[in-house]
């Protein structure tokens, strides 16, 4: 198999370093992006050229530009575009801050899709590529107290899928990876949370519930690699054991509700 060219944001940790390293063991080549400095030292000392270590800041339009266009250029081409970072705002609607819904969407939502549209001209010139949008099971359902973090990972859900219509005659496969919960830092020490207010302790204490299983990162090594490898990858998978049962609650629940209020919304339209 021809070796790959990756760019990958956000690949210093979580998700983005497993398949970095999974990447690079089987000789593909990566471009590594992160906010810290010397993120990927190790990675250069043990792979070398394979490695391209660039500082990015994902909500900087320009710096993105500037990244994707180096990578291009060092590399020759680029195979597979991942927009991996991105992180959690906990807190209920009312308590989340202006400048930490901002933050919020200018990471999750408005990061990806500046490296979307600054990888599309390169995959657009030589004829194909793939993008990988690391989305979430909080991409296409919610829970209380992520309202802001829902709303990031629904829009980058919705512009994909736009996307994956708009750019398939260029040969330009998409993909959402939906992944459930992992023993990232994901509720760690990159989350962010928002200032308590008094009135929702009660309902707070209510939602409690014991932490489950969480998978493993480095289990997703072989399934992202074989999503990439795919002559007909899918637009959507989920990662992860237990999302399927749930969104088949969820939809089901969905299409009831609509059915039910099924007359209301005809008389609605009118004559």
């Amino acid at each position: 198999m021809t070796a790959k060219t990756w760019f990958i944001t956000g690949a210093s940790k979580g998700f983005g370093r497993q398949w970095a390293e999974a990447a690079l063991e089987r000789g593909d080549r990566v471009a590594a992006t992160s906010r810290a400095d010397d993120a990927f030292d190790d990675l250069v000392k043990t792979y070398g050229d394979q490695v391209l270590p660039i500082r990015l800041d994902v909500t900087d339009r320009a710096a993105v530009q500037a990244a994707v266009r180096q990578a291009a250029e060092r590399f020759g081409r680029l195979d597979v575009v991942v927009n991996n970072a991105g992180y959690g705002l906990f807190g209920m609607v009312e308590e989340i801050g202006e400048d930490q819904a901002r933050a919020q969407i200018e990471v999750n939502l408005l990061g990806p899709l500046w490296v979307t549209q600054a990888a599309l001209p390169f995959l657009r010139a030589q004829g194909g590529g793939h993008i990988i949008q690391v989305s979430s099971i909080a991409g296409v359902f919610s829970l209380p107290g992520l309202g802001v973090y829902h709303a990031s990972k629904f829009g980058l859900e919705g512009f994909t899928a736009s996307l994956a219509k708009e750019v398939a005659d260029f040969g330009i496969k998409v993909t959402l990876v939906e992944p459930a919960g992992y023993a990232t830092d994901w509720a760690g020490p990159s989350a962010v949370h928002a200032e308590r207010l008094p009135a929702y302790d009660g309902f707070r204490a209510g939602m409690q519930r014991p932490a489950g299983v969480r998978g493993e990162p480095t289990a997703t090594r072989a399934a992202i690699l074989a999503v990439v490898d795919a002559e007909e990858p899918p637009l959507r998978i989920f990662f992860g054991k237990g999302p399927l049962p749930v969104i088949r609650a969820e939809y089901a629940s969905r299409i009831e509700e609509w059915e039910r209020w099924d007359e209301v919304s005809q008389a609605a339209f009118g004559a």
